[in-house]
């Protein structure tokens, strides 16, 4: 019986996965019409599922310049907010699957510096979701950990905590040093024996020494070529939990198949498949107007990219320089979309074109839920 019922789930699937040929016309052209409102000098798209890449292209340059160059499919990009959900909550989730710390933990336990401050409060998990009642704050370039703690300790919380849904750079920059407190590594460090190195991510770095490679971006009417656009993440060296790491579509796309097939790749565990669960499960804010995982996004006002055709348990996260990653365990489909971005200002429009890049990946890539079910019969 369990052998009729891998050949029908077969012939299903097979009739169920579209002819990309001329339909990937369509994200060519959302492509194309970007770059010539001057959105964005370039890009690479890569759509996915947990077994392999079904889509892979790169358009236009990696600057405004007349004469920059052509971008390329393994052109390195700074991912920005992308660090929160690439680096810093793995990390702080595999940390607390090895027990070495709780999310329920009070912030105070790891920062003494905040006792007696009106911070008893908070928990790890507030942190993670952005429900801590912190809000940014600039740092002091002559101590920008140390002003980061200050700064979190002396401030009156906004709202109740676990309540207030604010996002704040503020919480992942506390959770990058809270991790190197309870590794005594840095979170580069970390990162790259935990989870590059395994999952074969050779050009996902901070700090990356090939910065020929990379795209620029724009900071203040400068260009910033392999060092970080964002100025907090300058200020701490380019290794911070909310922003500083480099990557490839490519090396993001093992990362998005780790995830989908609950924390392994290619024979290689590197998170326990609770703990993929437990980082994607849907946290609830402002009476349940907000939806966030652990680090990542599932409904809020920054969902952008889930689109039209991802299902509502999708999840993913954007990154200020123009990149983002949208994940659909139901539809079996990642999207990721990485930009050489220009226009900074036209934030409705830049949001358009990402929900519309992920509405034509689930139209043309994803696999229709009940059919992916019928993928999944064991062996009863």
């Amino acid at each position: 019986m369990t052998f009729f019922r891998s050949i029908l789930c077969l012939l299903f699937l097979a009739v169920a996965i579209p002819c990309f040929g001329a339909d990937t016309a369509r994200i060519d052209a959302l492509l194309a019409d970007a770059i010539s409102h001057n959105l964005i000098a370039g890009g690479v798209v890569l759509v996915g599922n947990r077994d392999r890449v079904l889509f892979e292209r790169a358009y236009g340059r990696v600057s405004g310049v007349p004469e920059a160059r052509a971008l390329t499919v393994d052109t390195v990009f700074d991912l920005a907010s992308l660090t929160k959900v690439l680096a810093t909550t793995p990390s702080v989730l595999k940390l607390a699957e090895e027990r070495r710390l709780s999310l329920i933990d009070p912030i105070v336990k790891w920062f003494p510096e905040m006792a007696g401050r009106g911070k008893d409060a908070i928990l790890i998990l507030n942190l993670l979701t952005h429900t801590s009642g912190l809000d940014d704050i600039p740092l002091s370039s002559a101590n920008p950990i140390g002003s980061a703690i200050e700064g979190a300790a002396a401030q009156a919380l906004k709202g109740e905590v676990g309540s207030r849904f604010k996002y704040a750079d503020l919480n992942f920059i506390l959770l990058a040093e809270l991790t190197r407190r309870a590794t005594g590594a840095g979170l580069d460090l970390y990162t790259q024996a935990s989870f590059y190195r395994p999952l074969g991510m050779t050009d996902t770095s901070f700090n990356p020494s090939d910065k020929g490679r990379c795209s620029p971006t724009l900071c203040d009417d400068r260009l910033y070529i392999g060092e970080v656009q964002d100025t907090l993440s300058r200020q701490l060296g380019g290794v911070a939990g909310h922003a500083g790491l480099f990557s490839t579509a490519r090396d993001l796309s093992r990362f998005c198949r780790m995830m989908l097939a609950g924390g392994t790749l290619d024979g290689k565990r590197v998170l326990a498949k609770r703990t993929v669960d437990q980082m994607t499960a849907p946290y609830f804010s402002r009476g349940g107007d907000v939806v966030r995982g652990l680090g990542w996004d599932i409904a809020s006002p920054y969902s952008s990219p889930r689109g039209l055709g991802f299902s509502k348990v999708s999840f993913g996260h954007t990154g200020y320089s123009g990149s983002s990653i949208w994940i659909d365990p139901v539809s079996d489909t990642f999207v990721i979309l990485l930009t050489a971005r220009l226009d900074y200002k036209n934030v409705h429009e830049f949001n358009r074109f990402r929900g519309d890049l992920s509405t034509l990946a689930a139209q043309l890539f994803g696999v229709p839920p009940e059919l992916r079910e019928m993928s999944l019969f064991n062996d009863e």
